[in-house]
């Protein structure tokens, strides 16, 4: 058995969301389309045998730069590699569609998050702190 990267849709995007406890503030179909407001898009899925284990959706934010959305694995998957190939499979897919830049956002607080991104090349931008800092924002970006 192994684990697919697939494109997929918004709905089984947020079916995968809904089943990982991190994401604390509740997603629809219609608030995941709001965002994406028709810009060019990717919508990544990981399966294994039919069973949806991550995602992982972005979207163009100029003609060089493609954002890095929103991303998850859920926990029974993780430590298999799943995020590692998400993200692989979104920065072929970006570099191939001509984008020059990948830029992600995260925080203190997703720690794997953040070692995933540091061992991929990823570089901090920008840190925008809050008085807890596990919510400190950390902007990331890569050159492709």
């Amino acid at each position: 058995m192994s684990i697919v990267i697939r494109e997929g849709s918004l709905a089984e995007a947020l079916q995968v969301m809904n089943s990982i406890s991190e994401f604390s503030k509740p997603e629809s179909l219609e608030t995941l389309n709001l965002r994406l407001n028709n810009k060019k898009s990717l919508i990544l899925i990981a399966e294994e045998c039919g069973v949806l284990l991550g995602f992982k959706i972005g979207y163009a934010q100029d003609d060089d730069t493609f954002y890095s959305w929103l991303g998850g694995v859920n926990a029974e998957a993780r430590g298999k590699g799943v995020a590692q190939l998400l993200l692989n499979e979104q920065q072929r897919w970006v570099k191939e569609a001509g984008y020059c830049w990948l830029t992600v956002k995260s925080q203190n607080q997703f720690a794997a998050m953040l070692r995933l991104l540091l061992r991929n090349g990823y570089w901090i931008e920008e840190c925008e702190p809050y008085p807890n800092p596990l919510h400190n924002r950390l902007y990331f970006k890569k050159a492709l």
